[in-house]
């Protein structure tokens, strides 16, 4: 089947009451047939269902599908995007082993690296997105995992996975690659050698910004390593969220080619309006890494950033005049949203690192959502008057 198909008609086992839709499994536990088979199913020796903490019904099907997506073995479902990070350097690594990561990471993230995994003893080295010499040249023998985000967050750079994954591959190094902003139906970075694949299922998965979760695909292999982690540490999603997100992804090819139509038409009306100082979509052929973008991406996403002349004045005077699209932190909701990452979900950065990746005090990051694209421009154009 093509993946629009999988999408729809991959569903759990029918009850014996015969569901055409698949329905809510509302348990924190299940039954057990004997002694025999409840010792079996603790010791992964029979397949079948012990906690919700450790798997459900609705998990499973959300797994599978994203599994199916993204072209890997298995995966795993969080409660939050954050969540499945934490989680995955969490069960993967040790006191004193070192994660090499592009500098253009989220806020939160760089909170992790720089704050909190410290704490236990596991450090980060960070490198330019746009300089894999010198990647590689960072490495020391401690350096257990690679780690990026493409398109970066929010600066919308590119980083070139095939090169990224050839270097993992070289250097034995497991490749972490956070696919939230393009999702599996823009990019697909196990092609190039991931190992891991990230998401917020809470942006574009859900797609209308009502749950929340988080999923990490990959390997058989890597997954049960995770999988015997998150068990007893608990970032579990809950079946009422799996549910939710399973179905957003019936639409989510839909939603994402009309994502991309829309932003790229939104991009270039900016690149052309006199208030604007400079645009970056990844699809657009004044970006720095148009030809990277499009030889690993089937599309360019949903999000925009642009930078307006007269800096963060004239942007907040922008943000203010809005009238149709929200002020909101979040993205890959079917409405248009506007952000400011400088004084929002970057504000945590110094000025420093916020320039160093590109966040300029002006800068605006469009989620594009799905309404008509000459409503989302006239509130645009009128807030740029």
């Amino acid at each position: 089947m093509n993946s629009e198909t999988k999408l729809i008609r991959t569903q759990v086992p029918r009850s014996a009451n015969r569901e055409h839709s698949v329905p809510l499994y509302f348990t924190s536990s299940y039954l057990f047939d004997d002694a025999d088979h409840m010792a079996d199913l603790f010791n992964d020796e029979a397949d079948g269902f012990i906690y919700s903490r450790y798997s459900n019904p609705n998990v499973d099907e959300f797994v599978q599908k994203v599994a199916d997506l993204e072209g890997t073995e298995t995966g795993w479902a969080t409660a939050t995007g954050m969540a499945a990070i934490f989680t995955t350097f969490g069960a993967l690594l040790s006191s004193g082993d070192e994660i090499l990561s592009s500098r253009s990471v989220f806020g939160s993230t760089h909170k992790l690296f720089t704050e909190i995994l410290p704490k236990w003893g596991i450090q980060t080295k960070y490198v330019p997105f746009d300089n894999l010499d010198i990647w590689e040249e960072a490495i020391s023998p401690n350096t257990k995992i690679l780690y990026l985000e493409t398109p970066t967050n929010p600066g919308l750079d590119i980083i070139d996975l095939r090169k990224a994954g050839e270097i993992a591959k070289k250097h034995n190094l497991i490749f972490v690659v956070d696919n939230c902003f393009a999702t599996p139906i823009n990019q697909q970075p196990a092609k190039f050698g991931a190992d891991l694949i990230i998401h917020s299922a809470t942006k574009y998965f859900d797609g209308q910004g009502r749950a929340m979760g988080g999923i990490i695909l990959g390997s058989a292999q890597l997954i049960d390593q995770i999988q015997a982690f998150a068990r007893h540490t608990g970032p579990a999603l809950s079946p009422f969220n799996a549910w939710t997100l399973s179905k957003s992804l019936e639409l989510l090819p839909l939603r994402i080619e009309k994502h991309n139509q829309n932003a790229l038409e939104i991009a270039q009306r900016l690149e052309n309006h006199p208030s604007v100082e400079w645009v970056k979509y990844p699809f657009l052929p004044s970006h720095p890494q148009y030809e990277i973008a499009k030889s690993q991406m089937n599309g360019g996403g949903g999000l925009v950033t642009f930078e307006i002349k007269g800096g963060i004045a004239n942007g907040k005077k922008f943000l203010n005049a809005l009238q149709m699209l929200s002020l909101s932190a979040n993205l890959g909701d079917s409405r248009s949203i506007a952000t400011h990452p400088a004084s929002t979900t970057h504000s945590k950065l110094t000025e420093e690192d916020r320039l160093l990746v590109g966040i300029t005090p002006g800068l605006i990051r469009i989620s594009v959502g799905l309404e008509h694209v000459n409503d989302i421009w006239a509130d645009i154009e009128q807030a740029l008057g």
